[in-house]
């Protein structure tokens, strides 16, 4: 068991930072597997989630006598594939960005670009709801306080 995973046995898990996947997602190094059991209590996920984001091609485990085995960049991956999730990607859109990648990471500066357009359409779409939240308290503010002084309060 890797030490990453050890740590997640014992409950004290550090969330990787964005560069830490990356650099976890170049790496296909084969020394480090994982079973599905290790993968799902490490990222908090059932074998059925697991299962379903292999049935959707974001994951491809080699199988070693029928059993699935994980390599570090599966591990890399899955950690990717939740983090997207988290900020309302969707898997069509999650599947694109990591085929973008390639084989050896010939499709890195495509992947980034990718990400940028991504990255800056969804702030712009926050930002303009969060100004839509901001009319609408301080529309809610004002019904608020012309009704208590209607009640005289």
């Amino acid at each position: 068991m890797d030490p990453q995973a050890s740590k997640a046995a014992r409950g004290v898990v550090r969330a990787q930072t964005a560069d830490e996947v990356v650099a976890d997602h170049r790496s296909d190094d084969a020394g480090q597997l994982y079973g599905i059991s290790e993968l799902c209590k490490a990222f908090a996920i059932s074998p059925r989630a697991l299962r379903f984001y292999e049935d959707k091609g974001l994951l491809a485990p080699r199988r070693v006598n029928g059993t699935r085995v994980y390599t570090r960049r599966d591990r890399a991956r899955l950690s990717l594939i939740l983090r997207a999730k988290a900020i309302g990607s969707s898997l069509a859109e999650i599947k694109h960005y990591l085929d973008l990648y390639g084989a050896h990471g010939e499709g890195r500066t495509v992947q980034m670009k990718y990400v940028l357009d991504k990255t800056t359409q969804a702030i712009a779409e926050l930002e303009q709801k969060r100004a839509h939240i901001d009319a609408s308290l301080a529309e809610l503010r004002i019904i608020n306080a012309t009704v208590k002084r209607g009640l005289g309060k």
